[in-house]
């Protein structure tokens, strides 16, 4: 677990570097979305980032739970959102990988 949040927090802090880059960003909440329900060890592991990453930036970070069908509904939230920077997603393979995978192999039967 502890490599897993050091991996976490590295690869937050990279992201916030480059958005340090623009002066206009970012001007208002960012919302971390999570696929799955609070408490457990994807949301800690999402509050810690959030946490990491709003001292980084200057900037509020929300943590935005939408649990169930295995994060793919935090997924499809996270591809309908506005792509402006402001709705960023802690995953996890399923709902990225595994779950589009299984839906093309579905519809080729």
């Amino acid at each position: 677990m502890k490599k897993i949040i050091t991996a976490l927090l590295a690869g937050a802090a990279f992201a916030a570097t480059g958005a340090l880059a623009q002066s206009s960003f970012p001007t208002r909440t960012v919302t971390l979305t999570v696929g799955f329900a609070p408490g457990g060890g994807t949301d800690t592991a999402a509050r810690i980032v959030a946490q990491k990453l709003s001292q980084d930036i200057g900037q509020s970070v929300v943590v935005e739970n939408r649990a169930g069908a295995g994060g793919n509904i935090a997924a499809q939230h996270i591809a309908n959102a506005t792509p402006d920077g402001y709705t960023i997603s802690l995953s996890s393979v399923g709902p990225l990988s595994v779950s589009p995978s299984r839906t093309r192999a579905a519809a080729r039967r």
